[in-house]
């Protein structure tokens, strides 16, 4: 993922971002009985977001680990009960069997080998333990309404395949996680569309958005659409819906 962008300025992405897939997320975790577990691994944690929420579904042992140091900085301010760890996905640093779940949050997308980091994952889960993907998007299901905001979603998809990212990923789910040996539950979440009572989350979408069209769209063209965007929000005709996939996998007997 680049990081031309400032760690707290993530941070306030990462958790909006986790806003969208909660009620999935804590379905996942009690199918996968988190609570009960010993030891869970999140990978890719960025900022740990998803990491602090893990250490507080149980007791359990919990590592957040990410292959960008200037992310793991903002886990070093805060007391915590996890360990955070500079590692790759395609190589993780712990032997085999080392934990009960391993747990991911928009991470797939965004390796080189997806399949590499599946197997990874499924190396490093005790016999029956489970490896959650929380959210993985499908850019080529995506609606934008209204029409004059579909143009912005193209962009959005060409900027992720700029990045090194895979838009596409959600729909290969299930053929990743077959293909790292593991039996795998794959389903997609639905949409909520609600008006927002504050201006925050549109903020940091937007945000996000500019950091990504740096480039592929002039300064001009952002604020048009912005003002677009924000107009169609507050009148309730905007609807932005991308496919997002999970994946609850247990190894292959």
């Amino acid at each position: 993922m680049p990081r031309a962008y400032e760690p707290d300025a993530w941070h306030t992405w990462f958790t909006h971002q986790a806003s969208w897939t909660q009620s999935t997320r804590s379905w996942l975790y009690r199918e996968a009985r988190l609570a009960q577990a010993s030891d869970i691994l999140e990978i890719g944690c960025g900022t740990g977001v998803i990491t602090e929420e893990l250490a507080q579904v149980g007791t359990a042992r919990v590592v957040g680990l990410d292959i960008d140091p200037a992310m793991l900085t903002l886990t070093t301010r805060r007391e915590s009960r996890a360990l955070y760890v500079q590692g790759d996905a395609h190589a993780l640093p712990f032997p085999d069997e080392s934990f009960d779940a391993v747990v991911c949050h928009y991470l797939l997308l965004w390796l080189a080998d997806p399949v590499q980091g599946a197997r990874e994952m499924a190396r490093v889960i005790k016999p029956n333990g489970h490896v959650l993907a929380c959210a993985e998007p499908d850019y080529g299901g995506r609606i934008d309404h209204p029409p004059e905001l579909v143009a912005l979603g193209q962009r959005q998809t060409e900027a992720l395949r700029r990045q090194g990212a895979d838009p596409e990923i959600g729909r290969r789910m299930g053929e990743i996680f077959t293909a790292a040996g593991l039996r795998a539950l794959v389903g997609a979440m639905a949409g909520q569309w609600t008006i927002p009572s504050t201006d925050g989350g549109f903020e940091a979408e937007w945000a996000m958005r500019e950091h990504d069209l740096n480039g592929l769209l002039a300064t001009e063209e952002l604020r048009r659409l912005r003002a677009i965007d924000r107009q169609a929000l507050r009148a309730g005709r905007r609807m932005l819906f991308v496919p997002t996939f999970y994946a609850l996998g247990r190894k292959n007997d």
